[in-house]
Order: structure tokens, then C-alpha cells, then sequence
């Protein structure tokens, strides 16, 4: 049978940020009780009080942060660099049985000039493409004949090189998106590679968010 702390673990376990918060003792307790008292009533189908809710909030133990662990710390030291590429295009399009051979032709030239910034991404529907904004109208005029989603100019990428044992390590990247979150930062795309992290930003937001992730691995 489920009960008060039954339901007060179920939420936080949702909520990463309110359990950190709680954890730090940063946190109203009796404000929170009050807060949840809706909630924990529907899913107990029945009235629950906030000093019930408090007491369970007080005794709650939440697991020991992987930030604790030393294999966590271990990982975070040792970060390599962080670089920041600017004026960048990404470009959204839907998939198409013409798009490989199009994107082909973006491909040669952009092997003509190793300097450039590029990634590209297929899913399942539609295909993305980030690039210098040197290129934009080449691409542009190669991919005229496609279904474009989404374009945006004016972007950053910010990109960290990780541990070669960092595919092992279970919440590293939720250290990153968590400090951007708070300082109230907008992720335009996040792209990753096997020891590399990289985070698309408009450009009104790239100090913001290097010094956000330098934080991180300070």
C-alpha cells in the first residue's frame, strides 16, 4: 500500500532540482508540504495533510549525489578544453530521398576548406546541419529543392572535450544542463560524440554560457 513518503520520494525522484534543493536545505519545508498536499491527496485518493507531507520531507534521504562519488569528481577535473566557434548557421530539413545526394555536394566543398565549423545529424524524419555562416547561401542553393523546417542564423557552439571513460559515467551531462538551466540559459541544439560535448547557443548567450560551463569543471 503506497503511502505519504511512498508518494514525497515518487515526486522528487521526478523533480532533480527541488530533491537538490531539499538536499542543500534550501528549502521552505512547511511552504513545500503545503505545495505537494494536492497532489499526494490524488494520488492517495484521499485527504492528506502538510504535517504529514513535512515529516516525510524531513526524514526523506535522498540518494548520494554522483557529484560525491569519486568517480564523478575524477571526471570533472579532468575535462579537457572548451572552445567556442561563432558564427554559425543551423539549418533544419526534412528527410528526402534526394538529401544525401545534395548534402554530398556540401561535403566536397566543405573538404576544400578545413577551417569551417560543420556537423550533421540525421533522425528519423528530418536531417540537421550546422555550419559556418560563410557557407549559408552555398547551402542554401544546394538544398533549394528540399523541405526546410527551420533556419537560424546568429549562433554559437560551445564544445568540451570529456574523458575517453566519460560513456561510463551515468549523470555527467546533467551537470551541464543543470548550471545552464539555472543561470537561465537556451539550448539552441546539444550535439555529442563519444568524448565530446558540444551545445548550439544563440549568440546572446554564449559568455552566459561558457562561463556557466567552466563553473562546472571548476
Amino acid at each position: 500500500m503506497k503511502t505519504v513518503s511512498n508518494c514525497v520520494e515518487d515526486i522528487l525522484i521526478t523533480q532533480p532540482y527541488l530533491e537538490e534543493a531539499l538536499s542543500r536545505n534550501i528549502i521552505n519545508y512547511s511552504a513545500l508540504a503545503v505545495e505537494l498536499t494536492e497532489p499526494i491527496s490524488k494520488m492517495l485518493k484521499k485527504d492528506v495533510k502538510p504535517g504529514a507531507i513535512m515529516m516525510a520531507l524531513r526524514r526523506y534521504s535522498p540518494p548520494p549525489t554522483l557529484s560525491n562519488t569519486l568517480k564523478m569528481r575524477r571526471v570533472i577535473q579532468n575535462l579537457g578544453d572548451i572552445t567556442v566557434r561563432s558564427n554559425l548557421t543551423d539549418f533544419t530539413v526534412k528527410n528526402s530521398d534526394t538529401l544525401i545526394d545534395n548534402h554530398a555536394k556540401i561535403l566536397a566543398r566543405i573538404n576544400q576548406e578545413n577551417k569551417l565549423f560543420y556537423t550533421f545529424t540525421r533522425g528519423i524524419h528530418e536531417s540537421n546541419i550546422i555550419i559556418s555562416s560563410s557557407l549559408k547561401d552555398f547551402v542554401q542553393d544546394n538544398l533549394k529543392n528540399e523541405n526546410f523546417l527551420a533556419m537560424q542564423s546568429g549562433l554559437s557552439a560551445i564544445s568540451i572535450n570529456l574523458p575517453q571513460d566519460n560513456s561510463k559515467i551515468a549523470g555527467l551531462y546533467y551537470h551541464f544542463f543543470k548550471r545552464l538551466a539555472w543561470e537561465g540559459i537556451v539550448l539552441y541544439e546539444v550535439l555529442s560524440t563519444t568524448n565530446e560535448f558540444t551545445i548550439l547557443v544563440e549568440d546572446d548567450f554564449v559568455d552566459k554560457a561558457f562561463t556557466a560551463i567552466k563553473r562546472v569543471k571548476s
